[in-house]
């Protein structure tokens, strides 16, 4: 199931007025879908799916290595593997499926995402310095394998909280967009900013699996749609600084249990996040396809 279509109703408006919300009929096929997994993996019709746990408690990876906020990076080891949860591109892919398409334009292939490229306003993302390593892998082989030369879309907010081509004093930008296609570990690395937190979303990361990176650039055949979450104690030490003061307010009164997209799990989507504001973070995931 393809994660375009539907729309992260909670994505804001430059101006505080919650201008792109579209109501839970956007996102309701992928809730639904989701809690009708759960309830078959409940009764015990769906064995694989679930196999991490989901999580109670949000932590770096510096903090708590072994914690079950990170479980997923060691799923390898298990003879069962779940595929990435499914979750909306929300109202801002750029990859076609809602107006703007960035995937077909020359330059998108890059692995430092912070400035904008081709015929854009040739503007720049500034905040706190975040390396961003995914590591596909197949799910079939119990995430003991890696999928060398597939690619990744990557998308994400600024630290204003405001998405590139779509969010008002931005629309002529696009940076923070990139692709990428997988090395022989199954890899992929960006260099971006720390996401800011707008109203109504826990901090995340977007991405798209695809086959290939023909299929990629093309904006076709994508087989898989997820997001990245945030450790709690991370953002609170990176939005203390300057250039994030929205964020503060914004994830105060949101929580990992609340969110539209996390609140049904999020054990397989926390990155392990290591670093410091100084010499700036990282962020590291599995994704089982």
């Amino acid at each position: 199931m393809s994660g375009h279509g539907h729309h992260d109703h909670a994505d804001h408006a430059d101006d505080g007025v919650h201008e792109h919300d579209r109501g839970l009929s956007y996102d309701l096929p992928v809730l639904a879908r989701r809690r009708m997994i759960r309830l078959l993996a409940g009764a015990g019709l769906v064995p694989l799916v679930g196999c991490t746990a989901d999580d109670s408690t949000s932590t770096s990876a510096s903090s708590a290595p072994s914690s079950s906020g990170t479980a997923s990076s060691s799923s390898s080891s298990s003879a069962e593997c779940a595929t990435i949860p499914e979750e909306t591109a929300g109202p801002y892919p750029g990859d076609g499926s809602n107006g703007v398409n960035v995937l077909k334009e020359s330059g998108v292939v890059r692995s430092d995402i912070r400035s904008s490229f081709g015929n854009s306003a040739g503007g720049r993302a500034e905040g706190v310095p975040l390396t961003v390593t995914l590591t596909v892998v197949d799910a079939a082989s119990g995430c003991g394998t890696p999928k060398v030369g597939a690619a990744v879309y990557l998308w994400q907010c600024d630290r204003a909280g405001d998405y590139s081509l779509y969010t008002e004093g931005v629309t002529d930008e696009n940076y923070l967009r990139g692709v990428q296609e997988t090395d022989d570990k199954g890899q992929v690395t960006f260099t971006s900013i720390f996401p800011g937190c707008y109203p109504g979303r826990w901090p995340h990361i977007h991405f798209e699996v695809y086959g290939g990176l023909e299929d990629a650039t093309a904006a076709t055949s994508v087989t898989n749609t997820s997001q990245l979450a945030f450790p709690k104690d991370v953002c609170d030490t990176v939005y203390a600084t300057d250039g994030y003061s929205r964020s503060v307010d914004n994830l105060g009164q949101l929580s990992l249990k609340t969110d539209m997209v996390f609140s049904d799990g999020y054990g397989q989507q926390m990155a392990t996040v290591e670093g410091s504001v100084d010499k700036g973070y990282t962020a590291t995931l599995t994704i089982p396809v």
